[in-house]
């Protein structure tokens, strides 16, 4: 198979991985030494080893950053810093894609930036809803409590004493009176951590305080 097939065949999908692309072919290892010919020429772009995106002049599909961070490794949602950003609750943009995810911690680079992968227990892995991106596509990203919580939970070791000041002079939190204390509550209850528990009740009140 020639780019061009290949290329005509997947104008319509926003990734491309080499299991798929084997099935096209009967020999499966010819398809994969041409995906690194492609690769090397630039035709097609490696999000991560065996998944593929197609060079920007030709694909179709512009998928996003949090689309590509599901895709890229999973289970996982966006949350921590991104989704805090994405909401509008801490003012500062973030250039990786943070997510969590039930596996090990993991960081990916590739031409569209950075996605970083915070391990959390299965138990917590909840509290994140199906949206879609600007391509139409669906995407993962964590409810605005739960990425606050998310949050606080990995970054605990900051918490050596309850201050619920830290929230916005440390962390910047901003435009917290949207958020629902009892979701909040909820949230940090699956994580079992009686220390996220005392901060999530910090944080609660710093809540109540922005909503006077």
């Amino acid at each position: 198979m020639d780019y061009i097939e290949f290329k005509n065949k997947h104008l319509k999908l926003p990734v491309i991985t080499s299991r798929d692309a084997v099935r096209l072919e009967k020999g499966g290892q010819a398809m994969r030494n041409q995906l690194n010919r492609w690769r090397q020429r630039g035709l097609i772009l490696e999000i991560k080893r065996g998944v593929y995106v197609l060079n920007k002049d030709d694909r179709k599909v512009e998928p996003s950053r949090i689309f590509l961070a599901n895709s890229i490794y999973g289970p996982s949602y966006v949350s921590l810093e991104y989704a805090l950003s994405f909401y509008g609750l801490i003012p500062e943009r973030t250039a990786d894609v943070t997510s969590v995810t039930t596996k090990k911690t993991a960081r990916f680079k590739n031409s569209f930036g950075a996605f970083v992968y915070q391990h959390i227990k299965p138990g917590a892995f909840r509290g994140f809803k199906s949206a879609k991106d600007e391509a139409g596509l669906p995407v993962f990203i964590a409810e605005q409590e739960k990425a606050a919580v998310d949050f606080i939970y990995l970054n605990l070791s900051k918490f050596t004493k309850p201050e619920k000041e830290r929230f916005a002079q440390s962390f910047r939190f901003q435009n917290t009176e949207k958020l629902s204390a009892k979701k909040v509550m909820f949230y940090a209850g699956l994580f079992k951590n009686k220390k996220l528990l005392i901060a999530a009740k910090e944080f609660c009140a710093f809540i109540k305080e922005n909503k006077r």
